[in-house]
């Protein structure tokens, strides 16, 4: 077994999930990459060696194949420290009265299901090492946004992560809810203005995972600092 410690990320090919991956590696952890795209992660794994970093194709919306992922991560390191449920997608211009059903229904089985999914397949592991669970949520999970599927599917990550923290209170286990603003990653075709880098919120990962057992970081939400006023 390893000493180091061992984080699994989904959504880790690009965004901030590829900036966590990097961020953790270089603070001494090994990364369990999760992702659909295989070519993405050998080519991260590359990058960041095969003595840090691990590449496991995986579509987060099959339960069965994230359970044999979870499976795999346990066979390689035979551990599992933290779980980053960061796979997530956007949805499509329309809003409730215009919007296509079917962005509707791959953003309700990506951001909601598949964060549950994961939660699901790695609890007992992290219950057992006492580990660390956190989930992407959003600021549009904390306020309303005209239209918004994509705002809804975010405000019931949050509800997960509320409720999983309740339900694994006395475990030892922490449950850290990463809740960025806009982001400028490929997730999105046209980044807004003063948006926050992938960086940016990796660095936010990073200082939950650094804290002692005795410090659980139960949200936090990341914002751009708002540009200057010119006038």
């Amino acid at each position: 077994m390893s000493d180091s410690k061992v984080l699994l990320i989904t959504g880790a090919s690009s965004g901030i999930g590829e900036s966590t991956a990097m961020a953790a590696v270089d603070a001494g952890w090994k990364v369990a990459l999760a992702a659909r795209s295989a070519d993405k992660l050998s080519a991260l794994v590359e990058k960041l060696g095969e003595d840090n970093a691990s590449a496991h194709e995986v579509d987060v919306t099959d339960y069965d194949a994230q359970v044999a992922m979870v499976e795999a991560v346990l066979s390689r390191y035979q551990r599992l420290d933290a779980v980053f449920a960061n796979a997530g997608t956007g949805g499509e211009p329309g809003g409730f009265s215009g919007a296509p059903v079917e962005s509707w229904q791959t953003m309700v089985s990506v951001n909601i299901l598949g964060a549950a999914y994961t939660m699901r397949a790695t609890l007992d592991t992290l219950k057992e090492n006492r580990g660390h669970l956190l989930l992407t949520g959003s600021v549009a999970g904390r306020k309303t946004l005209a239209g918004s599927m994509y705002s809804a599917t975010k405000w019931a990550v949050s509800a997960m992560g509320y409720g999983v923290r309740e339900e694994l209170r006395g475990t030892g286990v922490r449950v850290t809810l990463i809740e960025p603003g806009p982001v400028d990653t490929p997730f999105f075709d046209n980044p807004m203005p003063n948006s926050l880098t992938p960086d940016d919120v990796a660095r936010t990962v990073l200082f939950a995972l650094s804290q002692p057992p005795s410090v659980d970081i139960h949200e936090l939400l990341v914002l751009p600092t708002p540009e200057v006023d010119q006038g």
